[in-house]
């Protein structure tokens, strides 16, 4: 019983944080991406983070030749981005007056994101391999830009923070050893993080569909970059350990998002 009430009190002060921390970054749009988002960590501290170390990528990519070495694909990838930057006004205003940066690396990489504050990085190696096209490519950006957009960078340290602290809390109050606090840090990431992190994917699907709709995009182009990315993958990683959603579960969702946002393009 001396144990179990410090406990209960931690769970009480954990509860009142979460609470009082809780908002939303965005409006709800089409898709409704208006959820509460616990947010622990500032704004503040994130974006300066993010500034070096987008600053940082970018050095070393210039002292590489990789940056932007490609006029023309540099110019389509701002080109679209700039289009669905644009409409980036239906989930949130003030996104219109950052100062968004968006730069091409030319490597096999097959990636492409944007960091907090509307730092969007675009490896030529997604371009090329999936043989994207405009609408594709407009899909991609859609869902980085909406990355940046709910501050999901900060959403998830703030979880993270919690989940850390609340593992040492509880492994302290009960004098597990080494294994004991494994094993919750185990449990808290197929409980907490992981789905969440998930969820978070899934949210950035969906508003990314709804942007590039928006833009004059077709949203059912969005399932054609999963049905290229699955023939892609080879990852036999179930998806309650992964921390995206599978590749089918992707494709389902966003021909049901499509479908709800396609009188948004045919506008």
């Amino acid at each position: 019983m001396k144990k179990i009430l410090p406990l209960i009190s931690t769970l009480i002060i954990f509860a009142f944080m979460a609470v009082s921390c809780l908002s939303t970054t965005t409006s709800g749009g089409e898709v409704g991406a208006d959820r509460n988002q616990l947010m622990l960590i500032s704004s503040e501290t994130v974006e300066l983070s993010s500034k070096q170390s987008y600053e940082q990528v970018l050095a070393e990519a210039k002292s590489k030749g990789i940056l932007n070495k490609n006029a023309s694909t540099t110019k389509r990838v701002q080109t679209i981005a700039n289009k669905i930057i644009n409409e980036t006004k239906v989930y949130r205003t003030d996104a219109l007056n950052w100062n968004w940066q968006i730069n091409v690396i030319t490597d096999s990489e097959i990636n492409a994101w944007c960091l907090p504050g509307g730092r969007i990085v675009v490896y030529t190696g997604i371009i090329d391999t999936l043989k994207l096209t405009d609408s594709e490519l407009a899909a991609v950006l859609g869902h980085e830009i909406s990355h940046a957009l709910r501050e999901h960078s900060r959403e998830q340290l703030s979880r993270q923070t919690l989940t850390e602290i609340g593992a040492y809390a509880v492994s302290s109050i009960f004098n597990m050893n080494q294994s004991g606090s494994e094993l919750v840090s185990l449990c808290s990431d197929l409980i907490i993080t992981l789905p969440f992190s998930r969820s978070q994917e899934t949210e950035a699907d969906n508003m990314g569909t709804e942007l590039m709709a928006r833009a004059g995009y077709d949203p059912y182009d969005a399932v054609k970059v999963w049905q290229k990315m699955n023939k892609l993958t080879t990852n036999s990683t179930p998806e309650i350990l992964s921390t995206h959603p599978s590749n089918q579960s992707r494709i389902q969702n966003l021909n049901q998002v499509a479908a709800k946002v396609y009188p948004l393009y045919k506008k």
